[in-house]
């Protein structure tokens, strides 16, 4: 009898099986909607594994608390959350874990709470062989509903901030060496390491577009997190909303200090965890988006045709034949 393996279906496939013992629909977006009397919960979970996400060596416990913190509320945001109402946390330890590795690591929970809203509500304890830091957050749904499947033809396709930043930060800490053809600028590696251990993300975003909302009875738009990448959430949101996504690689905001070639635009389009948002508007919203956040930028559409993804150069689409992260 032929057995199937995790490796050899992949992460997508497993989700949209597992989908399959769920309410239809269930698996579209990272964040679950419970719909109440009063506001509607939407609720999230997201793990760090030793040696799959981090290590010692990489990141202090510190750091990986407000990481696994950040991860969460990333996903919140992107579904359209107007408040973090709180976290449950899950540890698997080793009992050979000091103390001391567990309260910095709480530290930096704290602290990512105290910059983005919510508490501790509780969670549950667990001896393993490797470290695992497992979140579950509660945030209000707002106005706006945020989804993968609501982006429409003819929609601009926008992103916060710029992708590969994390990417650059994980290399440097795993002290990985690059070719001798260029030398890194110490800004651009210790931005780099700042986007690694300690990414940011954008409480006030819902805000923003409500405020620049240019039709009031459009009551959702297509959005999701960079978290596996940007070709990934482009990917996403494509499948998602049945529609093709065209890219403008020229309005592709990267650093300054960016390197140059096919390596950096791999770094850059499937490097995953920097936590921005990638979402779609109608034109006349992104423009009047664009006006008062210059963060924002404008890097393509959305048209008619087969999910896919594509450059509107098409030399560039060979940089599509490259995988995405894999957790499996």
């Amino acid at each position: 009898m032929h057995k199937e393996l995790l490796k050899n279906i992949g992460e997508k496939e497993l989700i949209n099986r597992l989908g399959k013992f769920m309410p239809k629909n269930q698996i579209s977006d990272d964040c679950a909607l419970i719909k109440t009397k009063n506001e509607n919960l939407l609720v999230n979970t997201d793990s760090l594994v030793e040696n799959v996400h981090f290590n010692d060596f990489i990141i202090c416990p510190q750091d990986l608390g407000w990481k696994a913190v950040v991860s969460n509320i990333s996903d919140l945001l992107s579904s359209g959350s107007k408040k973090t109402i709180g976290i449950t946390i899950n540890l698997v330890l080793p009992a050979t874990t000091e103390w001391i590795w567990v309260e910095e690591l709480y530290k930096g929970i704290n602290k990512a709470l105290k910059e983005y809203g919510g508490v501790i509500l509780g969670g549950d304890c667990s001896k393993g062989d490797e470290k695992i830091i497992s979140i579950t957050a509660f945030g209000i749904q707002g106005e706006l509903e945020l989804r993968r499947s609501a982006c429409k033809p003819g929609d601009i396709i926008l992103t916060t901030g710029i992708h590969g930043l994390s990417k650059l930060g994980f290399l440097i800490q795993n002290k990985i060496y690059f070719d001798n053809e260029f030398s890194l600028n110490e800004r651009l590696i210790i931005k780099s390491i700042e986007h690694f251990c300690r990414p940011r993300v954008y409480p006030n975003f819902l805000n923003t577009l409500l405020k620049t909302r240019s039709d009031r009875n459009i009551s959702s738009i297509g959005c999701t997190d960079s978290s596996d990448g940007l070709y990934q959430a482009l990917q996403d949101l494509a499948i998602a909303s049945n529609c093709k996504a065209i890219i403008d690689y020229e309005k592709i905001p990267k650093d300054k200090d960016w390197p140059k070639g096919d390596k950096w635009d791999e770094y850059y389009f499937f490097g995953g965890e920097d936590y921005e948002l990638v979402f779609s508007l109608p034109r006349n919203w992104a423009k009047n988006l664009s006006k008062i956040d210059k963060d924002i930028n404008a890097i393509g559409f959305f048209a008619d045709g087969e999910p896919s993804i594509e450059f509107k150069d098409n030399k560039k689409n060979k940089l599509f034949n490259n995988t995405p992260f894999k957790h499996f």
